[in-house]
């Protein structure tokens, strides 16, 4: 950047010194000083503003990379499964078992079926009794905190 020494320095206070006076000198210092900061602030912002999007390209062309590998994988994996599908459905001339089941065969279902749950879905299986409950002392209401506060408030004698 720039090449300052402490003669340098020393040269450009005293000449500040002498151009602005030494009442006006130290007002004037803080006020570069606070434009250096912002200065040097605003530049290390559009460094890192720089780096994030050079980084961001590598990113998104890394990822075109994994979803065209992913996109040949999908594709080899769907053509073998064709094939053997193929094969399975229409056995090749000679290997006849004497069975025909290839023109009556149905692949199994990759999801499972729906099955209804029933008139008693609501009811939970695990659920205690709240005759059990009320003898073993469990809470099955919630209390408000000023409702809390009256119940266990002592008694005033009269």
């Amino acid at each position: 950047m720039i090449d300052l020494g402490i003669s340098k320095i020393a040269l450009i206070g005293a000449v500040a010194l002498i151009v602005i006076g030494p009442e006006k000198l130290p007002r004037v210092a803080r006020t570069v000083g606070t434009l250096l900061g912002k200065a040097q602030r605003y530049v290390n912002d559009v460094k890192a503003e720089v780096n994030r999007s050079m980084e961001l390209d590598e990113l998104r062309k890394m990822k075109e990379t994994v979803e065209g590998a992913a996109r040949d994988v999908e594709g080899s994996i769907r053509s073998g499964a064709q094939d053997v599908q193929d094969q399975l459905s229409f056995p090749q001339e000679g290997e006849g078992s004497g069975l025909d089941t290839a023109s009556s065969y149905e692949p199994a279902p990759l999801y499972p079926t729906y099955k209804h749950p029933g008139k008693k879905w609501r009811l939970k299986q695990g659920a205690v009794p709240h005759w059990y409950k009320a003898r073993a002392g469990v809470r099955t209401k919630a209390l408000s905190g000023a409702a809390r506060v009256a119940r266990y408030r002592p008694h005033r004698f009269k």
